[in-house]
């Protein structure tokens, strides 16, 4: 129950403001609103696969962020949407990563 309750407090719009304000200035150029969007999406998606929805509450959630950004790039090359590169993604991911714990979603 309680990751439900964290996700109502998940607000889509600021995780995208905090990444934007998170990653560098080049990143920040070269990604808009849409592509970060477009890239938390499949952030869950990795997340929903790899069963940390499925973790108990009292269970600690190790979420490995190479494996999470090799999906993302593959995902983004197979769907025509970009050809990121793992760095890049890298720091959104860490970007998505330290807003969930602003808001303390996996606590």
């Amino acid at each position: 129950m309680a990751e439900q309750d964290d996700l109502f407090m998940y607000d889509d719009e600021e995780s995208i403001k905090f990444i934007r304000n998170y990653i560098p200035q080049e990143l920040k150029e070269k990604f808009t609103d849409d592509d970060l969007a477009y890239i938390v999406d499949l952030i869950y998606e990795y997340y929903d696969e790899s069963g940390v929805f499925d973790a108990e509450d009292d269970q600690e959630i190790d979420i490995d962020e190479d494996a999470l950004v090799s999906f993302v790039v593959k995902q983004a090359k197979k769907d025509k949407v970009g050809a990121y590169t793992a760095d890049e993604v890298m720091f959104i991911v860490r970007g998505e990563l330290e807003y969930c714990e602003s808001i303390g979603m996996f606590e």
